[in-house]
């Protein structure tokens, strides 16, 4: 694993804990050699985990849609900042270029990217280990959905499996390099570690 792609979200969210934890897995990736690839905002907790990234050294390359570059949030301290037309090829972009994923709080964009990273492993068309980084419990409801899917024979459950989530970071980048792809610990793991 060279590089992972986090998606988060362009808000700074309610509570500290979100920051700190952006703060955190930037970091960490520098600090473990890992390049940060991300939407390439200077706002809200990507700008928090860009910056924190580049602070400790670390390579950060930020793929942002032409239109949002225009509106000013383009974050202009990157290592690389890839400027790409739309929505859909920035997507792809990151996708291509990350060899695992990661999703920390954040609203519609950020559950629609971590929900297509995760259709695409199901589809089998990639085959890189999908994170979550479960903040203060942010996620535990979705997780919860996640396992009501499986109840309701919506999701089998070695789709279910493909995510893995951790509230700590550190252990959650170690078990993206280590865990087999698609063996997550159960039900919510991670919501109360």
């Amino acid at each position: 694993m060279r590089s992972v792609c986090v998606f988060l979200g362009s808000s700074i969210g309610a509570r500290d804990d979100y920051r700190e934890a952006a703060i955190a897995i930037g970091a960490a990736l520098a600090e473990q050699g890992l390049e940060l690839v991300y939407g390439g905002s200077r706002v809200g907790l990507m700008g928090v985990i860009a910056d924190a990234a580049l602070q400790r050294g670390g390579k950060v390359h930020g793929v942002i849609p032409r239109v949002l570059v225009d509106k000013e949030v383009a974050h202009t301290g990157l290592t690389e900042l890839e400027v790409v037309d739309s929505m859909h090829t920035r997507k792809k972009r990151m996708a291509d270029r990350a060899d695992a994923f990661v999703a920390l709080p954040g609203g519609m964009g950020t559950l629609e990217e971590l929900t297509e990273v995760l259709t695409w492993a199901q589809l089998g068309i990639h085959a890189k280990p999908c994170g979550l980084l479960n903040v203060a419990g942010y996620f535990t409801p979705w997780l919860r959905f996640l396992d009501h899917a499986v109840a309701e024979r919506f999701l089998k459950p070695a789709h279910r499996a493909l995510l893995i989530a951790d509230a700590d970071p550190q252990r959650l980048l170690h078990r993206l390099r280590t865990q087999p792809h698609g063996d997550s610990a159960g039900p919510l793991a991670g919501d109360d570690r």
